[in-house]
């Protein structure tokens, strides 16, 4: 078979996906339509096009870089992101997780490469031959869909919504806002849905947020493992059972954060998937982008639990569990750095650590107290030992845990400590570094569950029949 044949092939797959309207398929890729200038998901309700006028493109920004705009029905730019980047090990997949973290924003292309460890000009080329799209595009489509989220949920004037966006200007800010979403700012802001406009406010009242995911979300055992983790003065969970809500602080770029996060699960009235109500406070709206990154690593929500269940559910063993947890998540963590050291010490020894040495919130809000002290503090104040030795390579970037770490590297660099074990380093690839096929030592976890042992791992904690002592 030719490549043109298997590229047909390939695009006669998607339009079916598109005619069928499969939810399963909203963020793996995005079909435009010649006729109208539109972009949209697979699920889109409007009428399907002929196959004729169908284009189809890897991202939203390859999308808006040929010149299609977003479609007002079905918000192609708010889907939850290809499971790919998550699952990925290699540099594309490295790189859509630091763009989504905001590094682009913050360093700029070449500080990009610079943590992936190529030239700017390969990162430019290896992004735009598989996406169709480069660094700065990616990272233009991601600052125009947060600068839609303030416009439609806050009451800010425009003028900082365009600098809280990451924009570098206000003429760069309405320039894109137009060419994505064919509309001014205070347009898109008028054809915001009654709900949100009922719940904007002012940033001092947080940001009513809404963070989607794909397919079934079995949210309860998420929130068991958070509750039983929950670090005094930076984390609670309160609330009975399906109606939890998780608190927590975040360190951010550019100031901090208290985040909620509901147990409840929104459900659209059509289609698959859905959401999490979620409220953020910054000190900064620039950290916006980043909060919501770090906050669907925690919990999960670029997963394909499709691909998983259908995997995990044909194993006889694990049927029964997946059966009963459909759309369970493997949990990840809002800092990398703060859990490889909760992973080390424990709950109880982390709690002493944040007493001692963590930062005091400005302005407290309940028990949210204080942020988790950062590698360099801790390094400082006790030097001595595991905990001295793993946040001295943490804080000099011996071992790196950022999104577009290297995981091997990575479990290297950790088993280089003195005192880190196999088990403790297999915990960090797990949650920090989001590594959905991990085996810990002592886990009857066989290969043909691979690339989802992270996964089953999890049913098979839910069900009680593995324990967890971190």
């Amino acid at each position: 078979m030719t490549d043109d044949v298997a590229h047909e092939k390939a695009h006669d797959s998607r339009y079916e996906a598109v005619r069928s309207r499969d939810a399963r398929f909203d963020g793996a890729f995005f079909f435009a339509v010649e006729t109208t200038g539109i972009y949209c998901r697979p699920s889109c309700p409007a009428v399907t096009p002929k196959r004729s006028n169908v284009r189809f493109f890897a991202t939203a920004a390859a999308a808006q870089g040929s010149g299609f705009r977003a479609c007002r029905r079905c918000r192609p730019d708010a889907v939850p992101g290809s499971a790919d980047w998550n699952v990925r090990a290699d540099v594309v997949g490295r790189a859509m997780r630091l763009i989504g973290d905001g590094v682009v924003d913050r360093e700029g292309v070449a500080g990009l490469a610079g943590r992936l460890g190529y030239s700017a000009r390969q990162v430019q080329r290896q992004l735009t031959a598989e996406l169709g799209a480069g660094p700065v595009a990616l990272a233009r489509a991601q600052r125009a869909h947060t600068a839609r989220v303030l416009l439609q949920t806050t009451g800010l004037p425009v003028t900082e919504i365009a600098f809280a966006s990451g924009f570098a200007s206000v003429r760069q800010f309405n320039d894109t806002i137009r060419a994505v979403y064919a509309a001014t700012p205070s347009e898109l802001r008028a054809a915001a849905p009654a709900r949100s406009r009922a719940g904007a406010g002012a940033p001092s009242a947080g940001l009513p947020l809404r963070l989607a995911h794909r397919g079934p979300h079995h949210a309860g055992p998420v929130f068991d493992l958070l509750q039983q983790e929950a670090v005094a003065g930076v984390e609670e969970v309160s609330g009975p059972k399906g109606r939890r809500v998780y608190r927590r602080t975040l360190r951010l770029p550019y100031g901090t954060g208290i985040v909620a996060v509901d147990e409840r699960p929104g459900r659209p009235r059509t289609g698959s998937g859905g959401w999490l109500d979620t409220r953020l406070h910054l000190t900064d709206l620039r950290d916006l982008t980043t909060a919501v990154q770090r906050l669907r690593r925690l919990f999960d929500l670029d997963a394909d639990p499709y691909a998983v269940d259908e995997r995990l559910g044909a194993d006889p063993r694990l049927a029964p569990l997946v059966a009963a947890r459909p759309g369970l998540r493997s949990p990840g963590t809002a800092d990398p750095d703060e859990f490889a050291v909760r992973a080390l010490v424990g709950r109880a020894e982390a709690e002493r650590l944040v007493a001692r040495y963590g930062k005091t919130l400005d302005a407290p809000c309940g028990t949210l107290t204080h942020l988790f002290p950062e590698p360099g503090v801790l390094a400082e104040a006790e030097p001595h030992g595991t905990l001295g030795a793993l946040t001295t390579a943490l804080a000099d970037g011996a071992a790196r845990l950022d999104p577009g770490a290297d995981r091997d590297d990575a479990e290297r660099a950790l088993l280089a400590v003195p005192g880190v074990d196999a088990a403790t380093a297999a915990a960090v690839r797990a949650r920090a570094l989001g590594d959905p096929d991990v085996a810990p030592p002592g886990a009857d976890l066989p290969d043909t569950w691979r690339p989802w042992r992270s996964y089953a791992l999890n049913h098979l904690r839910a069900a009680g029949e593995w324990g967890n002592d971190r």
